[in-house]
């Protein structure tokens, strides 16, 4: 039968994975990084994923297709919902031990007292860190960490770093540091781990800095669901950086 069904356009698709999130019939899962539809009969054609796509990478298109099928969909929920459910009573992975790896021990760092003042930076000039503490990347911190308790936080797509030049002075003064990849890392669980960081540590603000590329998106979602999820609305503040190291657009700053 002819009808109306999504196509989605593979070169156009970054992989940020909101389409699939935002399917509520369980019709498309990512292969390969990118959104793939798994079958005709699971998309009902009404298009709920079309607004989630930050590329515009998915159309509605009519064609010949099998027909929407509502009982299979039901079963494809019921499976999704099982797994989901293993997932969450899953033990969680223990946290990295003080006597592991030293680069996956929490600790803060001690900065001088003495900073020397200059006038001007040059190739010469040594620029203090601002860095408080360690670790940074998102995914080795443990939420139990004392550094988080009442903290201002600074989540960070690991990219904004590289292209904003004063992004120790401007953006890691007096916070706790976590960055992460939104494209390469996952998401759901980024969610999951900030929301436990909130629950536990209460912290003052969280200040996220995202590029502008689509998949930033990411981040800022796994950000907000997390406080959602914790039951607790942090004072948030968002920051947009583009490749020629510009901020290009601030909220709540």
């Amino acid at each position: 039968m002819k009808r109306r069904i999504i196509e989605i356009n593979q070169e156009d698709c970054n992989g940020c994975g909101l389409c699939v999130d935002a399917c509520h019939e369980g019709a498309l899962q990512m292969v390969n990084g990118k959104a793939v539809l798994i079958g005709d009969e699971y998309c009902d054609g009404l298009g709920d994923c079309l607004p989630e796509c930050p590329t515009g990478a998915i159309n509605i298109i009519e064609r010949e297709a099998e027909e929407f099928d509502v009982e299979l969909v039901k079963e494809r929920q019921n499976a999704l919902e099982e797994l989901k459910l293993v997932q969450d009573i899953k033990p969680k992975q223990p946290q990295p031990s003080p006597s592991g790896c030293p680069g996956m021990r929490a600790q803060m760092i001690k900065k001088s007292e003495h900073v020397p003042k200059t006038s001007a930076v040059t190739e010469e000039t040594e620029r203090p860190s601002q860095l408080r503490q360690w670790p940074i990347q998102l995914n080795l911190i443990n939420p139990n960490a004392s550094y988080l308790q009442d903290a201002d936080l600074l989540i960070a797509a690991d990219c904004t770093a590289f292209a904003y030049a004063s992004f120790h002075e401007k953006f890691m003064k007096d916070r706790i540091t976590m960055i992460g990849c939104p494209k390469l890392d996952d998401n759901n669980y980024y969610t999951e781990k900030i929301a436990e960081m909130i629950k536990i540590n209460n912290p003052r603000s969280i200040k996220l800095i995202r590029m502008e590329v689509p998949c930033c998106a990411g981040i800022v979602k796994a950000v907000k669901d997390a406080m959602l999820k914790a039951g607790m609305i942090v004072p948030y503040s968002e920051v947009t950086v583009n490749s020629n190291g510009e901020i290009i657009n601030q909220v709540g700053c």
